[in-house]
């Protein structure tokens, strides 16, 4: 199949900034869009059987009108649509593993507004073989990205990595969005001590100092090689003390993108999400690429 960008479509602000993120990451790759709305089937009482049809054109006039939007914002880059028929979360799932890249709408906790906020997009964040990346609406986004001090929009992107696995696919994809973006690369690994190591820092201050050396090395390890491969790319490193969540959502507030990975779980019962990719997708204010790896 032709390598392409997926957005899943439905009525609500977050899906259509989800296109418009969709489409700019198509363009940056040349490959084609894909648009796709899921119809629920089979029909549950949420979605009556006489009101099926009348759900049917609006989501056609749906699809049609970004594809318009679309193509007038960018000129020249391909789009394409599709109606769908079945369980949104499985279809979805099927689309994004033949997808470069699939795009979603999210809310984060709290609202409740179409088919791909909650626990569809959750459920396609979790199986996904490819990256899955969640937006929220502008209004959402400025509301929740006012940082002290800042000059400008938010910028740059964030990944947060765990220097303990290796997971070459999530800098891969970190490192050719910062690429192809122009933008500033941050990357932060947070870590703790063991209460062990906890008690022995109160007698000897320096075995904190020097368990903080030894994860700033060992990032700088694990990024070297990317730094060799993607010259180009401004990149910073942070090893920080702290609980890796709300590092990373506290990063993420200045931030254009923020990125993190997801263990692949050959189980196929259910989908799997660590707890900060959890956090991430709930209370990150700026796009949240989950990147699976084994």
């Amino acid at each position: 199949m032709t390598a392409h960008v997926t957005v899943g479509m439905d009525e609500s602000p977050e899906s259509l900034a989800a296109a418009r993120w969709a489409a700019e990451e198509a363009s940056l790759l040349d490959v084609p869009l894909h648009l796709m709305h899921v119809e629920e089937w089979p029909i549950t009482a949420e979605v009556p059987v006489l009101s099926a049809e009348a759900l049917v054109e609006r989501y056609e006039s749906l699809l049609r009108n970004t594809v318009d939007r679309v193509r007038r914002e960018r000129p020249g880059l391909e789009v394409t649509t599709e109606m769908a028929r079945g369980r949104a979360s499985a279809e979805l799932t099927a689309a994004a593993n033949e997808s470069e890249v699939t795009v979603l709408g999210s809310r984060g906790l709290g609202g409740v507004v179409g088919f791909l906020i909650g626990s569809v997009s959750l459920a396609v964040v979790g199986r996904a073989r490819r990256p899955v990346v969640l937006v929220r609406s502008p209004e959402d986004t400025r509301a929740a990205t006012s940082v002290p001090g800042a000059d400008g929009p938010p910028s740059g992107i964030v990944l947060g990595l765990d220097i303990d696995q290796p997971c070459d696919p999530v800098l891969a994809f970190a490192f050719g969005q910062a690429a192809r973006r122009n933008e500033e690369l941050r990357i932060v690994h947070s870590w703790s001590p063991s209460p062990a190591y906890g008690y022995a820092a109160i007698l000897d201050p320096g075995v904190g100092s020097g368990l903080g050396l030894r994860a700033a090395e060992g990032l700088a390890d694990m990024v070297r090689p990317w730094r060799q491969k993607f010259p180009a790319v401004r990149v910073t490193e942070r090893a920080v003390v702290g609980p890796a969540a709300a590092e990373l959502v506290d990063a993420s507030r200045s931030a254009g993108l923020l990125i993190v990975g997801r263990r692949s779980r050959r189980s196929p019962v259910g989908p799997h999400l660590g707890h900060v990719a959890h956090a991430a997708i709930h209370h990150s204010p700026a796009p949240v690429a989950v990147v699976p790896f084994e």
